[in-house]
C-alpha cells in the first residue's frame, strides 16, 4: 500500500532505531537503491509522525529502544490502521524474540544490520504488492 506523501515512483521509508550507527547504515543502503528515507530514534517518534499525518512505505522498526520499543509503536501503528510494511530489525537472533516481535504486527523481521540482498528484497516485495 502506497503512503500517503510518496510519489508513484519514490518508495518513502522510515527508520526507527535508537542506535545512530545502525541509522546511518539503513540510510545508506536505503539510498542506494533509491529510497526516500526518514529517521527517528524511538517508537513514540515514529506514532508521532503519523498523527501529525506523515505516511511511509516501509517502516524498518528497532526491536529494542528506550521510551518506545518496536513492538508497542507496531502495536499502536497497527491500531491507528497504519498498512504500510513494517519490518523488524534486532540485534537479537533468538527465535523467540522474533515471534513475540512478529506477533506485534510486523510483515516481517530480520537481524540487523540489513544487507543490499534484504533491502533489494524488501523493495520488490513492496513494488510487487502495489
Amino acid at each position: 500500500m502506497r503512503g500517503k506523501g510518496s510519489s508513484s515512483s519514490k518508495i518513502s521509508t522510515l527508520i526507527v532505531d535508537d542506535d545512530p550507527i545502525i541509522r546511518r547504515i539503513h540510510k545508506v543502503l536505503l539510498t542506494k537503491v533509491g529510497l526516500e528515507t526518514q529517521v527517528v530514534e524511538n517508537g513514540k517518534k515514529a506514532v508521532d509522525l503519523y498523527h501529525s499525518g506523515a505516511s511511509f512505505d516501509l517502516i524498518l522498526m528497532d526491536l529494542e529502544m528506550a521510551i518506545m520499543d518496536g513492538p508497542k509503536a507496531t502495536k499502536e501503528l497497527r491500531a491507528m490502521g497504519v498498512q504500510s510494511m513494517i519490518v523488524g530489525v534486532t540485534a537479537r537472533d533468538l527465535e523467540v524474540e522474533k515471534q513475540m516481535f512478529m506477533a506485534s504486527g510486523l510483515n516481517d523481521c530480520y537481524v540487523k544490520p540489513l544487507t543490499t540482498d534484504t533491502v533489494t528484497a524488501l523493495v520488490k516485495k513492496l513494488k510487487k504488492d502495489n
